[in-house]
């Protein structure tokens, strides 16, 4: 371009910007002292669980000490006397048990099965499903039926009849969301041994929950329906699984499997939540919850599920206290009895709560694993929802970026039925957490310090700002 030409364009531009009209350029208007208060605030609670938190170390006493923790079990009340010095040691100011019946199911010693074809016998790596019924005493040995979906058991119902079926779905590879994957799978792994035994099946063995490359079995709970009998069910691991598959596709009718299982429900026995709590001094009967689950399943450690959980709530309480915040609202930490197998815990704060005429503004739940934080699930509705969406800025560098409409974990949901109280949970990164959940690998080293430390940061973060500003 010519440079006179060049000089004039320039000249013209810059007229037009200055006579472009005042309002569009003049930003909506912000209380800067507001943010920068809440800004700096976050920032102390940030501060003192990076440099100075006991949420890892805590779970380690957790995990190491205590270990695995099933309803029932004796590690579920060594757990409990672990939460209450834990939350003692945060400077709750007040830490008391809440009781509830829960189920006592054992797994009755080693569950082992193998297949075999033409006198070949080949193990698999297993666990019972939690609250399957055992074998009993012999084992069972049965021709074995692969079943990809329920389509294709409705379409085999008259060729089950004393056999051992075989689920084999598989986690979607396409939902980007693990936990869309798990909704999608379970089912087989809730009522696939109901189904099946109502054609006649006397056991059920099932893909692992999981799109894991290792061979752990991957354990949880089923629900059988009492119109039919209830007959064993494994978890089988995925390596395991996919040559079980491959024999089956081969040797179709050609191929047995043998089961053997102790395990057993005995009736309900008495366990606890484990609460904390620090008074409210403007409303202290009105309510803040922040938990996760104290039980976990039999074979691990339960570092991930929901040990992280339990362990970030409690950094909550003691970041609060150690800034010297004092609530609005009082502010509650429960440990939550029976997750895995029953949700009694959940069930039972929320009914005690009802019972006290109690008001709860928000329940708030870790139970996703101490991944990197990305988010927050809120029941709340859409014009409610963008209110709150301003906050994403406080939290964007503690890595929370979004708010989005859903509900919480099972042990606040009862709090939403029952209180009509808001509820949410944390969503950490999702990619990892169903290599570890229900698994023997599910241990502290498979959890990340940092990580579980920034969840902490945004729970309490997201707690204060509630507190403050309600929702």
């Amino acid at each position: 371009m010519h440079p006179k030409l060049l000089k004039g364009n320039l000249l013209l531009f810059f007229l037009v910007v200055l006579a472009w009209p005042v309002e569009a350029q003049v930003p909506v208007p912000v209380d800067v002292s507001q943010t920068t208060d809440d800004s700096l605030l976050i920032r102390r609670l940030a501060d003192t669980i990076l440099t100075d938190g006991q949420a890892y170390g805590n779970l380690r006493l957790l995990t190491k000490t205590v270990g695995a923790r099933l309803s029932g079990s004796a590690g579920y009340y060594k757990a409990e006397k672990w939460g209450q010095q834990a939350l003692g040691a945060a400077n709750a100011d007040k830490v008391w048990l809440q009781e509830c019946m829960v189920p006592h199911w054992i797994r009755g010693g080693k569950d082992s099965a193998s297949w075999s074809t033409r006198g070949r016998r080949t193990g698999l790596d297993v666990l019972a499903l939690g609250n399957s019924q055992g074998t009993g005493p012999t084992a069972i040995q049965a021709p074995v039926v692969l079943i990809n979906n329920f389509d294709e058991l409705e379409q085999q119902k008259d060729k089950l009849k004393g056999k051992i079926v075989f689920y084999n779905y598989p986690f979607n590879p396409l939902l980007v969301e693990t936990f869309q994957a798990y909704g999608d799978a379970v089912r087989y792994r809730g009522a696939g041994a109901s189904r099946a035994a109502r054609y006649g099946a006397i056991g059920v063995l099932v893909r692992s929950m999981s799109s894991s490359v290792t061979n752990f079995p991957h354990t949880g709970a089923l629900a059988y329906n009492d119109s039919f009998p209830k007959i064993p069910a494994f978890a089988v691991g995925l390596r395991d699984a996919d040559r079980l598959a491959e024999q089956l596709k081969a040797n179709p009718g050609a191929t047995s499997a043998y089961m053997r299982s102790g395990a057993r429900m005995l009736p309900d026995t008495p366990a606890h939540n484990i609460i904390g709590e620090l008074k409210g001094t403007e409303f202290p009967n009105q309510y803040i919850t922040v938990g996760g689950h104290l039980d976990s399943w039999d074979p691990a450690e339960g570092a991930q599920d929901d040990g992280a959980g339990c362990v970030q709530s409690i950094e909550v309480l003691r970041a609060l206290k150690a800034i010297g915040y004092k609530p609005r609202h009082t502010i509650r930490v429960v440990l939550f009895a029976n997750e895995e197998n029953g949700g009694r815990g959940g069930r039972k704060y929320a009914e005690a709560a009802k019972d006290a005429g109690e008001k709860h503004l928000l329940g708030l739940e870790s139970d996703n694993g101490g991944f990197t934080p990305r988010a927050f699930t809120i029941s709340l509705p859409d014009e409610k929802l963008a209110a709150i969406q301003p906050w994403i800025q406080l939290l964007k560098p503690y890595g929370v970026y979004e708010f989005e409409r859903g509900g919480g974990g099972s042990d606040v949901n009862p709090m939403a039925r029952q209180l009509g109280a808001t509820v949410g949970e944390l969503r950490p990164d999702s990619q990892r957490y169903f290599e570890y959940h229900h698994a023997r690998n599910d241990v502290l080293e498979n959890v990340n310090k940092r990580e579980l430390e920034l969840g902490a940061v945004n729970m309490a973060a997201l707690i204060y700002l509630v507190d403050k500003y309600g929702l």
